[in-house]
């Protein structure tokens, strides 16, 4: 039990959230960041699916790490991931249908998600299940964090809203500025600005963490 409160499992879980993000340090999941962040609602799913198959996987491929075969490795990750991708898919079309037509292909596409495959690669197989498992919900939360904070920024600059699951659609800009002309910006909608938004956040991320403008 001590070893899930020491500072090693702490890094495991604090690491993604920052000095080593998965989508802002390592660059990957880029894709999804770009195609699902219009709305805030349909990234927090996202964001929460990707954890959960992420966790999951890294446990299920440590648990079996010491039976698989070097050679058909890449396809034991594969069927374990793709099995775990089509049992959320399932839940979300079972509790959260309209969230799930919203995110489309998207759900399917975790199957092929980056950061999935390479923390299978590189920490599910050369450490324990514990571990793994903390480092599955580290990198997961740190893909879930840059998401939302590109989605809420699209979607209240685009939208003058927030819409959260539960909740619906939060109108945060008040009439007040939309009386003396304030307009939604439609080119915040676009999947060009959540690219920007990601090198927006590098910047800022990187400008304010010398451990990186070193690396």
């Amino acid at each position: 039990m001590s070893e899930i409160f020491s500072k090693k499992s702490l890094k495991l879980l604090t690491d993604p959230l920052g000095d080593n993000n998965p989508i802002t340090v390592q660059v990957l999941g880029i894709c999804s960041a770009l195609a699902v962040t219009v709305k805030v609602e349909p990234a927090i799913v996202m964001a929460i699916s990707v954890t959960a198959v992420t966790a999951f996987a890294n446990l299920i491929i440590s648990l079996l790490r010491n039976t698989i075969p070097s050679r058909i490795r890449i396809i034991v990750q594969l069927v374990v991931v793709a099995s775990l991708v089509i049992i959320v898919d399932q839940v979300l079309k079972a509790f959260a249908y309209d969230v799930s037509k919203q995110l489309s292909v998207f759900v399917g596409l975790i199957i092929t998600n980056c950061i999935i495959m390479g923390r299978l690669e590189a920490f599910a197989l050369g450490n324990k299940p514990g571990a793994s498992f903390l480092d599955g919900i580290g990198n997961g939360l740190g893909y879930g964090l840059i998401l939302i904070i590109i989605a809420v920024v699209r979607e209240v600059l685009g939208a003058g809203t927030i819409t959260l699951p539960g909740v619906g659609e939060l109108h945060v800009i008040p009439q007040a500025l939309f009386e003396l002309g304030y307009k939604n910006n439609g080119l915040v909608i676009l999947p060009p600005m959540a690219l920007i938004v990601v090198g927006m956040i590098i910047w800022v991320q990187r400008a304010k963490n010398k451990k990186l403008q070193e690396s």
